[in-house]
């Protein structure tokens, strides 16, 4: 489970760069570009634009690779929710500003610790499976299918809701039906109640993406990329 969810953020990140793939699949003139599938083409359009012909530079700058990541999909990414649902029940405990600090410290260690995904996997193809029933507020999924170059098939989901100004954002990511929410969740959970959340949260600020290597191998063992 823990090697499928290290892959989860870049396999993720992966779908938003075959951009034609998702074209065939779902052209722009027949989705609203505000509803969750609307969303996904959007993030498919400009993460492939930012990244097409500029992947060993963007190898060599790992700050530049993040700041597109933030620029392209940090506004359709709702963050605060995403972290509260990690945080599960410690959340009620904690106060806002712990939140807010928690939620920012937690995402940047998650983005530098995966980033680089989006490199590995930019030959990956994707399709985007058609959407069944009606648009739920709290919790609509995309879903798509991400053909990789050895020919194996990858379920990658997309988990939305409507925020309270009324655009849609996402917040958790289903690798082969894994919720990298309800994992984390599990992980940090554990850390809270061995260290507390300020010290949980300042490991994440100082060490980044290495806190989250330490998490995952404490609770599985070891984690690889």
């Amino acid at each position: 489970m823990l090697r499928q969810l290290s892959l989860a953020l870049a396999l993720a990140m992966t779908t938003v760069v075959a951009a034609p793939a998702f074209a065939q699949a779902a052209p722009a003139a027949a989705v609203d570009a505000q509803s969750p599938q609307g969303i996904v083409t959007t993030i498919s359009d400009d993460l492939a634009k930012a990244i097409e012909g500029h992947q060993a530079e963007l190898k060599s700058d790992k700050e530049k690779l993040i700041a597109v990541i933030d620029d392209v999909f940090l506004p359709h990414f709702d963050i605060d929710y995403a972290s509260i649902l990690v945080l599960g029940q410690n959340a009620s405990k904690a106060s806002p500003e712990q939140r807010e600090r928690f939620a920012k410290a937690f995402y940047n260690s998650i983005t530098h610790r995966y980033a680089e995904g989006l490199l590995n996997y930019t030959r990956g193809r994707v399709k985007v499976l058609p959407f069944n029933g009606d648009l739920n507020n709290k919790r609509t999924v995309v879903r798509t299918q991400v053909m990789l170059d050895d020919g194996k098939s990858v379920s990658v989901d997309y988990a939305f809701r409507k925020s309270k100004t009324g655009d849609w954002k996402a917040y958790d990511v289903i690798i082969e039906g894994i919720s990298y929410i309800t994992n984390y969740r599990n992980q940090v959970d554990a850390e809270i109640k061995k260290e507390g959340l300020d010290k949980l949260t300042a490991d994440l600020e100082q060490k980044g993406s290495a806190a989250i290597d330490e998490m995952q191998q404490q609770a599985g063992g070891g984690a690889r990329k």
